[in-house]
């Protein structure tokens, strides 16, 4: 069972003894990172202690958000906490216990960040609240090119015609696994908002992510049966029941055996580093460029991103410190540096040389270069309005006739929320 931070700052008191001075204290943090990302990340607070002297303590957890409710609530957050959601930063903002970070890092961050991913971490106000430790491209579909051949879609008839043919040919199209505990479903939350944003643009996407356009506009509603007309279930590795229950990270494997048991996915770029640790039909591992590779998601020019967050809930010097370090250019060229890993910066001071493999670059050249980028809108909506949406999606794939009664239960969970809980955060400039 996970230790809260709680018990973990007690029993490093304990350990220090109780008279430990403040200042001699390790600077605590909370995030999602688990495993391999675990690994990396300690990468990086192994550095900034051997910099800066101040030790750290680490606690990973897929229940991130749940993790931090309580140590908030019991008045023992940590220092920092990295979240892969916007929208529950900015309800701890709201609260007053996520703290401004400061003009003087603002002007840092503002330097060598663009303007797109500076309002991001301002997460809706003038101040400068977060800073961006890693981000991810999502408007990507993977393929392998060794076994798939010939003109690629670049509209979304195109690709659901493309689709279409390869089922008729007798193939199975999509690999696709909703499974992601706590958070089931974001994938098809994904699906959902990448073929809005290209369909009806960033306005449209943006009023929708801000709360001000309807679950049941015409715009909403046709991308749901946009994303049900592609993955019918013929075009879907074991039908819908299948993709209910496969795990988002396994799902793609099949792209590789030989023959291939699907041969398109849609993910962010972190699944890189699920593709290199499958293995291919003989054995060896996919290689980038050569065994995956990626189609920009068809339609308009513009991508949609995400990123982890971090943010301060302990004004103290070794937080600061921390935050400070986790913004500059040597923190932000550890984690994309180690081999293996699938991080990205944003940080425009890093060039691409970072990278050690041309897919990299090219995922890294987008989210620091493109000019046109939208936020996960889940990530952006407050908490009740995206687990709601989590929730849609796995009935939907369930069930596609109950599109429009699914649709009205989120427009009335749209309504129950307060207008001051939304984000403001336009996108697509």
């Amino acid at each position: 069972m996970k230790r809260s931070l709680a018990l973990i700052m007690a029993l490093s008191l304990l350990a220090g003894g109780c008279s430990a001075p403040a200042d001699d204290r390790p600077v605590v943090v909370l995030a999602s990172w688990t495993d391999a990302e675990e690994d990396a990340f300690r990468q990086v607070l192994e550095a900034f202690t051997a910099d800066t002297g101040i030790s750290h303590l680490y606690q990973g957890t897929r229940a991130v958000d749940q993790v931090l409710a309580s140590d908030v609530q019991r008045g023992t957050p940590p220092d920092v906490a990295v979240l892969p959601n916007a929208g529950v930063l900015a309800k701890y903002r709201k609260s007053g216990d996520l703290l401004p970070l400061g003009d003087e890092l603002s002007a840092t961050v503002t330097r060598s960040f663009s303007p797109q991913w500076v309002a991001l971490q301002k997460i809706g106000t003038q101040d400068l609240y977060t800073v961006a430790v890693k981000a991810d491209l999502k408007s990507v579909i993977w393929y392998n090119p060794a076994k798939l051949t010939g003109i690629r879609p670049t509209t979304f008839e195109g690709l659901r015609a493309y689709s279409a043919g390869l089922t008729a040919a007798g193939g199975t199209p999509w690999c696709v696994g909703m499974g992601a505990p706590p958070a089931s479903g974001w994938p098809g939350t994904d699906w959902i908002e990448d073929i809005l944003l290209h369909s009806a643009g960033p306005e449209k996407y943006w009023q929708w992510a801000s709360g001000s356009l309807e679950w049941t506009s015409p715009e909403v509603k046709q991308a749901w049966l946009d994303w049900g007309s592609v993955l019918e279930s013929a075009a879907i590795r074991g039908g819908a029941a299948a993709a209910l229950l496969t795990d988002f990270g396994d799902a793609g494997k099949p792209m590789f055996a030989d023959p291939p048991g699907c041969v398109l996915e849609h993910q962010p770029s972190f699944i890189i580093s699920r593709y290199e640790k499958a293995k291919r039909a003989d054995g060896t591992a996919p290689r980038p460029g050569a065994d995956f590779d990626f189609l920009s998601f068809p339609g308009r020019d513009v991508s949609e991103v995400t990123a982890d967050l971090a943010g301060m809930f302990q004004d103290n010097p070794r937080a600061r410190k921390l935050i400070e370090y986790l913004a500059s250019e040597k923190a932000q060229r550890i984690w994309p540096s180690i081999p293996d890993a699938s991080a990205f910066s944003v940080n425009r001071n890093l060039g691409l040389d970072v990278y050690t493999d041309q897919v990299r670059r090219k995922v890294a050249d987008t989210l620091t270069s493109a000019p046109a980028l939208c936020f996960d809108a889940s990530d952006l909506m407050p908490a009740t309005m995206t687990g709601a949406f989590y929730r849609a999606v796995l009935e939907y794939l369930s069930n596609r006739d109950r599109l429009d009664i699914l649709l009205r239960q989120l427009d009335d969970v749209r309504k129950s929320i307060q207008p001051g809980e939304w984000l403001k955060i336009q996108c697509g400039q």
